[in-house]
């Protein structure tokens, strides 16, 4: 599955913002553009996967913190500087909405605020509706499963609605609690798919990151998000993965460069040999530099690729040389699976678009909303409450 679609709007500054994705898609902008709202963005939709969406809002600082501030629309005037800018008559409820679509299925929530309550979990967001589709447009013809407050429906290959739930809570989605195996096979595909995004944004290169130190090694066929099973997620591409793109990628940021694992009695401990040196450096003796970029190397060439990676600002602590190895490596990987690339470093940028199938997409911020500078949006219908 390729997401050709991505729509999200109410969202810190992101108030409506459509963006059509690509095999591999390069997201940039100034500092504060509202690149890393549409990376919280992209987890918030895995998040509901996981059946933790509530909570993630919660930890950053619950719904009214996460909603556009702005009004709900900006007038002419507004736009021109004519006029101050100043709240108007809403015509809609207040809402925070993301969706995603591909050419097989699309995904969209609705989250609002709750009703008046005594409880202590009044300000808890409620999933207000949600609906699943085929194709890249939810129409009417096309949706086959649908929410609206507690009540969900299912229709079946005759076309035939039916009501699956009638009491679904407001903090649980029918992505985990209605996606079976028997009655809804595509909803069950679509959310293990959506559980299967990999996020890389805290990958360690400290003194003190787990991947400088050795570790008990298994099969790792996905390295852990701070890295941590770097030397074992190594071994398992050297093993059972493309060992040979491996040695490529080393070789193409450091030349003469040579991995290797050393293991003693079941402790891995990854070692680096360098042309010039009589023995190889461990982990620990790595630069911050060396060491990410091996770490997102391990990352890339994993040998169970997801559907979906998203890296954000993948160019931290990299030399400059060091920046089209990276976008090299970041091609080959969307050979295999999409790619999503958020930077802010021009070097990075401008060899990935030298990657064939890359799409760029550059925000800008006006008025405090986040635009997308180039390109129009694409069609999107949200599901009605």
């Amino acid at each position: 599955m390729t997401i050709t679609r991505l729509a999200v709007a109410g969202y810190r500054s992101l108030r409506d913002v459509r963006l059509e994705l690509d095999r591999l898609t390069v997201v940039t902008g100034a500092n504060g553009s509202g690149k890393s709202s549409l990376y919280r963005a992209l987890r918030l939709l895995a998040d509901i996967a996981q059946g933790r969406v509530v909570q993630s809002l919660a930890g950053e600082g619950g719904l009214g913190s996460t909603l556009w501030a702005g009004p709900e629309a900006f007038s002419r005037g507004m736009k021109a500087g004519s006029v101050p800018v100043q709240g108007v008559r809403r015509s809609r409820p207040v809402a925070l909405r993301l969706g995603f679509a591909g050419d097989d299925y699309g995904y969209a929530i609705d989250l609002g605020l709750p009703k008046p309550s005594a409880s202590f979990f009044a300000r808890d967001p409620e999933i207000k509706a949600e609906a699943v589709w085929t194709g890249p447009l939810l129409r009417r013809a096309s949706g086959f499963a649908e929410r609206h407050g507690p009540s969900v429906r299912l229709r079946d290959d005759m076309g035939v609605w039916r009501q699956a739930i009638g009491d679904l809570a407001p903090f649980d989605s029918m992505m985990t609690h209605c996606a079976d195996p028997r009655e809804a096979p595509e909803l069950l595909l679509l959310r293990e798919r959506m559980r299967a995004w990999r996020f890389y944004d805290q990958l360690r290169t400290d003194r003190d990151a787990p991947a400088r130190r050795p570790q008990i090694g298994t099969y790792t066929p996905v390295l852990a998000g701070d890295g941590a099973d770097l030397a074992a997620a190594v071994r398992t591409i050297i093993e059972i993965g493309d060992r040979d793109a491996l040695a490529d990628a080393v070789a193409d940021a450091f030349p003469g460069a040579e991995l290797g694992i050393a293991s003693t009695d079941g402790w891995f401990e990854l070692e680096m040999r360098q042309h010039g040196l009589l023995r190889p450096l461990k982990a620990a003796e790595l630069s911050d530099g060396t060491l990410r970029y091996l770490l997102l190397a391990a990352a890339l060439l994993s040998p169970r690729p997801p559907a979906l990676m998203i890296l954000n600002e993948p160019e931290t602590s990299l030399h400059p040389d060091l920046l089209v190895p990276l976008a090299r490596l970041i091609g080959r990987a969307s050979q295999r699976g999409q790619v999503v690339v958020v930077s802010h470093a021009p070097a990075l940028v401008a060899a990935l678009g030298q990657e064939a199938g890359c799409r760029r997409v550059v925000l800008d911020k006006e008025l405090g909303e986040t635009v997308v500078r180039n390109g129009e949006p694409p069609a999107w219908v949200w599901p009605g409450r």
